[in-house]
């Protein structure tokens, strides 16, 4: 079987799967470097000794992180359990212990400060991840159906881990996000206007729902600044805007702070959790809004607030 047909097949095994396009490419990526790394023979002729040598590479050459090397595991596993039909059984290489990090915040004044260097809808992004708890894909993919200002809520649909579930929306962002709204239907007029006006939706969505996804609350609140064609179902849409796109603002926006922590996106939502704690709220409460299966997640906030060590005064405190 030709390298491109048998890439093909892994691709389809993976959409059947439902698994994201995300994934979809990182699995391919790691899969078609491991078919290299061994002089691309085929993978039903290669064994274990085969993988613990590449994954062996990948720490000791690449010196790879603990969850790339998991991830180049994860898509070695897939391609032979589906594809070859064959699990691997007695593999001298494990999955790489990945470090427990403490996860960095923003205090109150720290995120004003961040806010005042942004404008539109980059402000208005880094507001709903610090006011709502949103990871960054969950704020950008939130369309106009789902925002209910009367009820003052969001919908976000299939989070991590393809939960939905209703987080509060914060009334002093209401105006800024009907702002938007009105932003993305001049978008969405124009695109009607050239005889376009889809959005784009998980795979058969668009046969599903057809001329329904012209509708203006199918689209969403922060669309793409161009159409594309549709991964999966080809036709032309628009879609969200780019991840990237918003890293590049809130950088500008962290060094104009002079604010020396590592600030990403996710760093806006550590904040939410942690503030929300020290103002009292039950973390069962901020277990449900951040959309957390296990407690336990959830908890590692506690550590980040000082619950544990709540009362106790290092000794060089009563020296002076």
């Amino acid at each position: 079987m030709k390298r491109s047909l048998f890439i093909e097949r892994v691709r389809s095994e993976l959409r059947t799967r439902h698994y994201s396009l995300q994934t979809e490419k990182t699995y391919l990526y790691w899969i078609r470097h491991f078919i290299l790394f061994n002089d691309k023979r085929h993978p039903e002729v290669m064994g274990n000794a085969d993988i613990e040598r590449f994954l062996s590479y990948l720490a000791v050459n690449r010196k790879v992180s603990a969850a790339t090397q998991n991830q180049a595991l994860c898509a070695i596993v897939f391609l032979y359990r589906y594809i070859i039909q064959r699990d691997i059984e007695n593999l001298g290489y494990g999955f790489a212990k990945r470090p427990q990090n403490v996860p960095t915040v923003l205090a109150p004044n720290e995120v004003t400060v961040i806010l005042n260097q942004l404008k539109g809808k980059y402000w208005l992004i880094t507001a709903l991840l610090y006011g709502c708890g949103f990871r960054i894909h969950e704020a950008l993919s939130l369309r106009i159906k789902d925002i209910d200002p009367h009820n003052r809520s969001i919908f976000i649909f299939r989070g991590k881990g393809r939960k939905d579930r209703y987080t509060l929306l914060p009334e002093i962002l209401v105006a800024s996000i009907q702002h938007q709204m009105q932003e993305a239907q001049h978008v969405h007029e124009a695109d009607l206007a050239e005889d376009y006006g889809s959005t784009s939706v998980p795979l058969a969505l668009h046969r599903k729902y057809g001329k329904a996804l012209t509708d203006f609350a199918w689209q969403y609140l922060f669309p793409s600044t161009t159409r594309c064609q549709h991964p999966y179902d080809n036709y032309i849409c628009r879609h969200h805007l780019h991840s990237t796109a918003y890293a590049k603002h809130l950088r500008k926006a962290v060094k104009a702070s002079n604010i020396h922590k590592r600030v990403t996106a996710h760093t806006f939502r550590h904040s939410f959790a942690t503030n929300l704690l020290l103002n009292g709220s039950d973390i069962r409460t901020v277990q449900e809004l951040l959309g957390h299966s296990d407690l336990r997640t959830t908890e590692i906030y506690t550590h980040v607030i000082g619950e544990r060590r709540a009362g106790t005064r290092s000794p060089i405190d009563s020296l002076f």
